[in-house]
């Protein structure tokens, strides 16, 4: 495949690292803000896959520079998500093919399956109060992460009182709490915790670097030639 690398910063240098030694993947076009003009159809067009890890600000305009291209682009950045149903519907529209993962991470992905099956079952038990915390490198701009937020809604849409998550520690019955932290070189670590009066529940995931986030978009890629429509990482995994 003809990769374009839409944002090149970490992320973007391990992909084309990881990409640069695989024989049947080609890096041919790489875009930060410092040579953001050459995001042109013309160059975008001659890819066959856009991996898209740039910053909140422009990951919007870079989707829809994909659409125009006609090029399946798979999407990491994180902090857009309130377009994210103007994203979806415009990419199904258009018949174009989109990607989106709060976490490309095998092991993050395996970790939203057990959130589920474990807040089914924590459902019967309302004396536990569920709450989330991640911490991440002092470069990440958003806060809450974008699977710190996938970990919550999937709890919420299950639990019997929490209608909404908070980006901090409170009390009320209907909220859950995500507790954000920034910690120098620290690539990613997601705890929930069910505590009760007597005893917790914590459940983990620790990214040690960034080769599982950069293996899982890279498959993505792979995964999305071919077709349209608007896709996350279960229907890669499934």
């Amino acid at each position: 495949m003809k990769i374009a690398l839409l944002g090149y910063g970490k992320m973007g240098k391990t992909l084309h690292s990881l990409l640069d030694d695989n024989e049947h993947h080609r890096v041919i076009l790489k875009v930060n803000s410092a040579n953001a003009s050459d995001l042109t159809l013309n160059l975008l067009s001659k890819a066959d896959a856009a991996i898209e890890f740039s910053t909140p600000d422009t990951a919007l305009e870079n989707i829809y520079r994909c659409f125009e291209a006609n090029v399946p682009v798979v999407v990491g950045t994180t902090g857009w998500l309130s377009h994210f149903e103007e994203v979806k519907s415009r990419c199904l529209q258009e018949q174009q093919a989109m990607l989106y993962a709060a976490n490309f991470s095998i092991g993050v992905n395996l970790f939203f399956k057990l959130n589920k099956l474990l807040n089914k079952v924590m459902a019967h038990h309302q004396n536990y109060e569920v709450s989330i915390t991640e911490t991440h490198h002092t470069e990440k701009k958003d806060a809450p992460s974008g699977t710190a937020i996938q970990l919550a809604n999937d709890i919420i849409e299950q639990h019997p009182t929490k209608k909404q998550w908070i980006n901090e520690l409170n009390e009320d019955e209907d909220a859950l709490s995500i507790l954000s932290k920034r910690e120098k070189e620290v690539k990613g670590v997601h705890t929930i915790q069910w505590q009760s009066e007597h005893d917790a529940i914590r459940m983990e995931h620790e990214a040690f670097n960034r080769m599982g986030f950069a293996n899982g978009a890279i498959l993505a890629a792979e995964w999305i030639q071919g077709k349209t429509g608007f896709f996350s990482m279960e229907d890669v995994l499934n």
